[in-house]
C-alpha cells in the first residue's frame, strides 16, 4: 500500500473515527497518553471520544478508572489500572537511568530513597490521599529535606517503584495515594511478554511509524525495540520510505474525507508528541519557512487535514472560552469552517460558549467569531 502517513494516524489514534465511550477505553487503546497538562490531556482523550465533558473526565480521575503517574519517560502520563503495574515495571528502570546525573546532583541516594518511601507508605496507609505539600511536610518531620527539585525526585521515584500514584483532586490540588490500595491486582506480565504488549500497542495505535519513534515515545532502547518488533511483526505491515521502514497494522485503508476536518489538539496530543519524526505533518509548516521554535507554534497545535498549520490558545472566563487561533497559512472558507466546528466542539466540552479568534501570524490582523 502507499503510505498516507498524516491521514492514517489520525484513524489509528481514532482522532478522524471516534469510538470511544469512556476515558478508560481511550488510554486502553493508546497504552499511555502525555499529561503534564492536565487540562490539555483531558481534552487530548475526549477529542477520541464519542461525547463527554471536561467534567466527566474530572469524574473519572477522581474515581480512579485513568491514572495519572510517571512512567516511559520521564514525565506524567496517564495510564489504566489494568496497565499500571506491568508498564512500569518494564520502563521504569529506563527513567531512573535517564534520571540518575540530576538525582546524584540533588543530593539523593539509595539510603534517602528507601528512607522516603518507608514515610510517604506510613503516611498514605489506610486510603489516604494527600497533596505534594503535605507529603512534603511528613518528610521534613522524618528529616528528609524535601523542598524544590529534591520532592520531586522522591515523589517520582515512589512513583517509578510502584508505590504511589495519583489520588483525586482536592479542588485543584493533585493528590497522591498508595497503588496498592488505589488499584486491583492485575496479571503480572514477564518482560518479554510486556515488552510485546507495549511495541504491539504502540504501532497499533500510531503507525505508521518507526522503530526510532517508538524508542522516542517508550523510553527503551533500540535493541528492546528490535527484539519487540520481532516478536510481533506477524501482526504489523511494513513499508519502506525515504530509507526508513514504517510499521502498521494489517488493516484496510480507511477512505480519505471529502471535506476539511480541523482538530484543536493540545500542546503534548499524541498525535504528534508520540514521535521523534514528525516532518510528515510538517509540509504545510515547511513549505511557509514556519520551525518548531516559532511564536505561532509554542502553544496549542492546529491540525488541518492531518497538517499543522497554526497554533492555539485558550483563556477561560466566567460564561466564554476563548480561542486565539495563530495561523502560519491562508485558510479558505471550507477550512475556516473546519475550524471554527473544532473550537465549537471544544466550547461544547467545556460547556462553555466560544469565541474565535482569528490571528493572522504574517500581519497580526484579527477577525472574531462568537460560536
Amino acid at each position: 500500500m502507499t503510505l498516507e502517513i498524516p491521514f492514517q494516524r489520525l484513524h489509528s489514534q481514532k482522532l478522524s473515527h471516534p469510538i470511544f465511550k469512556t476515558p478508560n477505553e481511550v488510554v486502553q487503546w493508546l497504552g499511555a497518553v502525555q499529561a503534564q497538562d492536565y487540562a490539555g490531556a483531558k481534552w487530548a482523550l475526549a477529542q477520541r471520544m464519542l461525547n463527554t465533558t471536561d467534567a466527566a473526565l474530572d469524574e473519572a480521575f477522581a474515581d480512579g478508572s485513568i491514572l495519572r503517574t510517571h512512567l516511559l519517560r520521564p514525565t506524567w502520563h496517564f495510564v489504566t489500572p489494568k496497565d499500571i503495574r506491568w508498564m512500569l515495571k518494564l520502563t521504569a528502570p529506563r527513567v531512573h537511568a535517564v534520571s540518575a546525573y540530576m538525582v546524584r546532583q540533588s543530593g539523593l541516594d539509595k539510603a534517602i530513597f528507601k528512607k522516603s518511601n518507608v514515610t510517604l507508605e506510613k503516611a498514605l496507609r489506610g486510603d489516604k490521599q494527600l497533596t505534594r505539600t503535605e507529603l512534603a511536610s511528613n518528610l521534613d518531620k522524618a528529616g528528609i529535606s524535601a523542598d524544590g527539585f529534591r520532592l520531586g525526585y522522591l515523589m517520582m521515584y515512589a512513583e517509578l517503584e510502584g508505590l504511589i500514584c495519583s489520588g483525586a483532586r482536592r479542588g485543584k490540588q493533585f493528590t497522591y495515594a498508595l497503588l496498592e490500595e488505589r488499584v486491583p491486582p492485575a496479571k503480572a506480565l514477564t518482560r518479554d511478554e510486556a515488552l510485546a504488549e507495549l511495541i504491539s500497542c504502540y504501532f497499533r495505535t500510531r503507525g505508521p511509524a518507526t522503530l526510532q519513534d517508538f524508542t522516542m515515545w517508550s523510553g527503551l532502547t533500540m535493541t528492546d525495540a528490535r527484539n519487540g518488533i520481532d516478536m510481533v511483526k506477524s501482526k504489523f505491515e511494513q513499508e519502506t520510505l525515504n530509507g526508513q521502514t514504517y510499521w502498521f497494522p494489517e488493516s484496510t485503508p480507511p477512505k480519505k474525507a471529502n471535506s476539511s476536518i480541523a482538530y484543536l489538539l493540545p500542546n503534548y496530543d499524541e498525535y504528534f508528541i508520540g514521535f521523534k519524526d514528525r516532518s510528515a505533518i510538517g509540509e504545510v509548516a515547511q513549505k511557509a519557512g514556519i520551525k518548531g521554535d516559532d511564536p505561532a507554534l509554542i502553544a496549542h497545535i492546529i491540525i488541518l487535514n492531518g497538517q499543522i498549520v497554526g497554533g492555539w490558545r485558550r483563556t477561560l472566563k466566567k460564561d466564554e472560552v476563548i480561542v486565539e487561533a495563530s495561523l502560519i497559512t491562508k485558510l479558505n472558507k471550507a477550512e475556516e469552517q473546519a475550524v471554527a466546528a473544532a473550537a465549537k466542539r471544544f466550547g461544547r466540552f467545556l460547556e462553555l460558549p466560544v469565541l474565535l479568534i482569528y490571528k493572522e501570524h504574517t500581519n497580526e490582523q484579527r477577525k472574531t467569531r462568537s460560536l
